[in-house]
């Protein structure tokens, strides 16, 4: 079983930067390399969306195009841990913020219903 922890969550002004972490822990098959990773969002009274991932061994990322240009996914396996860097933080960026894995494949996704481990979310609020 895999546990999902987030951190770095805040309040920040328009404009400003945030890095949240994710830490794995339990039973990592393989290490976190082999692990497809996620970030999600979820603002009051909206579905939770897809923010950017990771796939299995780096291959590759993908990014929404809402915050193409403004957050950047990365993972250290020594640390078991994924980050999503964001910079020129929107209102409209505040959320619930959610990290997920999966094994089933080797691509990027976005899809929610592709991963298996969620983590509990840190809420981030962008506001002056």
């Amino acid at each position: 079983h895999l546990q999902l922890v987030e951190s770095g969550g805040g309040l920040v002004q328009p404009g400003g930067s945030l890095r949240l972490s994710c830490a794995a822990s339990g039973f990592l098959v393989d290490g976190l390399d082999y692990y497809g990773i996620a970030w999600f969002r979820q603002a009051p009274g909206k579905e939770r969306e897809g923010v950017s991932c990771i796939s299995r061994r780096d291959l590759s990322t993908t990014v929404a195009d809402s915050v193409k240009g403004r957050f950047t996914i990365s993972r250290d396996n020594a640390k078991n841990t994924v980050y999503l860097q964001m910079h020129n933080l929107k209102p409209e960026d505040s959320a619930v913020y959610y990290c997920a894995a999966h094994r089933s494949s080797s691509s990027c996704s976005l899809v929610k219903i592709e991963y298996d481990w969620w983590g509990q979310g840190t809420q981030v609020t962008v506001s002056s």
